[in-house]
């Protein structure tokens, strides 16, 4: 793909979806620990779901200490809509206990600490440094993946190395709000049985677009 169809894909999608990565960030947060709990909580679920429990949850248990010394069964009935709630809820309880006892109740900004937390990976890592701290972070779920590869933007099938790719394409300070204007794109249009080609505004890039709505730009 040449820099001037990646440059058009990115102020295409400036265009659809503006903002910065806390703009665009659909879930509920006042602070970086909230920001992290939700994200974790996030898995497999939806953001109007996690919304829907953070908000029981933080008039709970506001601060990592708090949560960080909850009953585990307690945590899991507040979380349960969520989905895999027992394991949310151990690794939300873990976390909070970390964060209070090893970093003075301070979430990290750090890629390589946040990862050291329980149940936090690469993307929700990311989420926190992008979309709180401002900082230069990339998530890659499964419909950045898909839509990396569809457009042409990767070959790769792991999410580091679409994180890697993408990251080249274009500055890190897009890379916060790149991600997410992926994943809004995902769930609006290019959807993964069903995307609806002929409504994209993406189609005249798209490697995987049908010929006949591939019309010049």
């Amino acid at each position: 793909m040449g820099r001037q169809q990646i440059d058009q894909i990115s102020k295409e999608l400036d265009r659809l979806y503006p903002g910065d990565a806390k703009t665009l960030c659909a879930l509920r947060f006042e602070t970086p620990f909230q920001l992290l709990v939700a994200t974790v909580l996030s898995a497999q679920t939806t953001d109007a779901v996690v919304n829907s429990v953070t908000q029981s949850l933080f008039a709970r248990f506001p601060t990592p200490e708090a949560l960080g010394s909850a009953p585990v069964d307690e945590v899991a009935r507040l979380i349960y809509s969520t989905g895999f709630y027992r394991t949310k809820a151990s690794h939300v309880v873990a976390l909070a206990d970390r964060i209070t006892h090893q970093y003075g109740g301070e979430v990290p900004s750090e890629l390589a600490e946040l990862t050291t937390l329980p149940g936090v990976g690469r993307k929700t890592a990311n989420v926190v440094r992008s979309v709180y701290f401002g900082l230069p972070g990339l998530p890659v779920d499964t419909h950045v993946t898909r839509l990396s590869n569809r457009l042409g933007l990767s070959n790769s099938q792991t999410p580091e190395a679409i994180e890697q790719d993408l990251c080249v394409l274009v500055p890190e300070d897009r890379w916060g709000s790149l991600s997410l204007q992926l994943i809004l794109h995902g769930r609006r249009i290019c959807r993964a049985k069903t995307p609806s080609c002929f409504r994209c505004e993406l189609s005249a890039y798209c490697d995987s677009a049908p010929s006949s709505v591939r019309v010049s730009p």
